[in-house]
């Protein structure tokens, strides 16, 4: 997941609208993104499992990872490229010894010890955010683009910032050292379509 300049980074929405298939795969075909994470909070197993099993071929058919918020185990049985875990989201030693060569993100809110932390534990990213005020969830934790510079100047570990952000607000975030975007909104409520979201996200990433 390392490269120089800032990628895309999708995640899905809260809720999966019909024909959602079909929506990803035009908003994968639009543009650069460097992975999507699946992140249905209250679905129940099976229903993530059946959201893989029909989202998973088409993101890895175009060489996007796939990872899968909060639970590394279903991520692991699953097959998926990696998992993305919150604070609360288990034992992360024991997920990063269970995705053993997959990728590991991990959320550090604003803190930079538990951004230390996760690295000691072998975290292939650390998430910072949110940065912006965002409907998706309920924010407790307000990120300032200083933490993204001080990461990228002590640490070789990728950085993600997520919360809020849009192709109006980025480049702050860009400038500071983001090695990936993380959005929701912005992609899939773009008012011309998901497609023209991620056009606009990366003509944003890129004029940073």
């Amino acid at each position: 997941m390392t490269e120089d300049r800032c990628r895309l980074y999708l995640i899905t929405p809260p809720v999966l609208p019909p024909g959602f298939a079909e929506l990803l795969a035009a908003a994968l075909d639009a543009g650069d993104v460097a992975c999507l994470q699946l992140r249905l909070k209250d679905a129940a197993p099976d229903e993530i499992r059946r959201a893989t099993e029909a989202l998973m071929p088409i993101a890895q058919a175009r060489e996007v990872a796939f990872l899968l918020n909060d639970n590394a185990t279903l991520a692991a049985e699953l097959g998926c490229d990696g998992a993305h875990l919150g604070q609360e989201d288990g034992d992360h030693a024991a997920a990063r010894r269970l995705l053993e060569g997959k990728i590991l993100g991990i959320t550090c809110h604003a803190s930079r010890h538990l951004a230390m932390v996760a690295g000691e534990l072998g975290a292939d990213y650390v998430a910072f955010g949110a940065f912006f005020p965002t409907g998706t969830k309920e924010t407790q934790h307000r990120a300032m683009p200083e933490i993204l510079e001080w990461w990228s100047e002590m640490f070789e570990i990728p950085s993600v910032a997520i919360g809020g952000i849009t192709a109006q607000n980025c480049a702050p975030l860009v400038r500071a050292g983001a090695d990936f975007l993380a959005v929701v909104g912005a992609v899939w409520n773009h008012p011309e379509g998901p497609a023209a979201g991620v056009r606009a996200m990366n003509a944003a990433i890129a004029a940073a």
